[in-house]
């Protein structure tokens, strides 16, 4: 069902409109504005013209663990320079610090469910202010509107690209099952729970985007070269130099 609906919803191979400063809800780059000028920021004036906007795509896979968009990601930035920025391995990090919010964190993971949207976005803005760099790939994030809605609210940008990893349910579980991480969503559970959530909340991220001509889907399915050579021209198109 939730194929078909997908269908209509997706676009084609073409440049998407580009990405614009969201006036009204830029908290973070109205305080960080230095972080991403060429220039002098004069605190009277405001936001110098010469502050850049950076190049944010959100990337996603159908379901989740094994859909293969971390080993794309990698590619992406071998190839074009982008800071990856991984939703999961941001939180992963969280839990291992034994805080509470990260014994939080673990616990809603393992029953497949979303961590809570300011918390992610909070780790994934930390993240963004640390780099020097001014394109970023954030890996398996927003998974829900609520997390894109946080995530306009706080970063205060749209992204220029939203990329989605169409991999059937059997590629998924047998990429997960031979991968043998340790990781605690590396088992067959997680999958068909992650499959229902996507289903659930993720579908309306990627109706929203769609709606603005900024989604492109990808099969996912095959070699990881096979798979990249779908991935590159989405880059070229937006006119993203290789390294």
């Amino acid at each position: 069902m939730w194929r078909r609906r997908f269908a209509f919803v997706c676009s084609p191979l073409v440049s998407s409109p580009k990405s614009t400063l969201i006036h009204n809800q830029a908290p973070y780059w109205h305080e960080h504005a230095k972080a991403f000028t060429t220039g002098n920021v004069n605190s009277e004036e405001g936001i110098s013209s010469k502050v850049k906007v950076p190049f944010i795509t959100f990337v996603l896979g159908l379901g989740g663990p094994g859909s293969g968009k971390g080993t794309q990601c990698a590619k992406i930035v071998e190839t074009f320079g982008f800071a990856h920025l991984s939703a999961g391995e941001l939180l992963r990090k969280e839990m291992s610090s034994n805080s509470a919010k990260g014994v939080m964190i673990r616990d809603t993971i393992k029953e497949g469910k979303i961590v809570p949207s300011e918390v992610t976005v909070k780790l994934i803005q930390k993240a963004i202010e640390s780099s020097n760099n001014n394109k970023f790939i954030i890996d398996g994030f927003p998974r829900s509107e609520e997390n894109r809605i946080t995530f306009e609210k706080i970063i205060g940008v749209e992204p220029e690209l939203v990329i989605f990893f169409d991999c059937i349910e059997e590629e998924m579980v047998k990429r997960v099952l031979s991968r043998n991480q340790g990781r605690i969503d590396d088992n067959i559970e997680t999958v068909k729970k992650r499959l229902e959530v996507f289903v659930t909340l993720s579908l309306p991220v990627l109706d929203y985007y769609s709606r603005k001509g900024k989604v492109r889907k990808i099969e996912a399915n095959g070699t990881v070269e096979e798979i990249f050579e779908k991935v590159r021209p989405l880059f070229a198109a937006e006119k993203v130099s290789t390294k």
